[in-house]
């Protein structure tokens, strides 16, 4: 079993005992977390739904991003990965929520955001967003396994 299946079983564990169904808006990881969740059997009782919002547009419509919000910060920012959470908890049921946006690469990185640069953002329903800035390295798979993985590790911190 990989650390990932390792980790999604666990996750699994602790929301169903808590009765908690989960929701994810991703963009770098273009579902690549609801993707591990729902690899387990059983998902059905813990995952709520996925949003995939690779472009602003679809952040600002699917997630009801603010436009003021992607121009001042950027879709890479803390900003925008706590509007995601957000938008991802007001748009389902779930009673917690996960949000990745970032630069997998290989080109679109900056000086202030290299390659690898990602923000996840992770709330329970009615507490305060948490969001967390991680540089991965790597190729454009390694960056985004690795946002995978990180985003997991937070999402059971955060229900501990």
């Amino acid at each position: 079993m990989s650390s990932v299946s390792t980790l999604i079983s666990e996750l699994s564990q602790k929301l169903r005992a808590r009765g908690l169904m989960i929701a994810t808006a991703e963009s770098c990881t273009g579902g690549m977390i609801g993707a591990a969740i729902t690899d387990l059997a059983g998902s059905s009782d813990v995952f709520d739904r996925g949003f995939i919002t690779y472009s602003n547009d679809a952040k600002q419509e699917m997630l009801g991003v603010d436009h003021a919000t992607l121009r001042d910060h950027g879709a890479v920012s803390a900003e925008t990965a706590a509007a995601m959470v957000t938008g991802a908890l007001r748009h389902s049921r779930a009673g917690i929520a996960i949000a990745v946006t970032g630069i997998a690469g290989p080109g679109g990185g900056s000086i202030e955001k290299p390659v690898g640069t990602v923000y996840i953002g992770y709330a329970l329903r009615d507490k305060p967003c948490v969001t967390t800035h991680h540089v991965f390295h790597g190729d454009r798979n390694a960056v985004r396994q690795q946002a995978v993985e990180a985003a997991i590790q937070h999402l059971l911190q955060a229900i501990e």
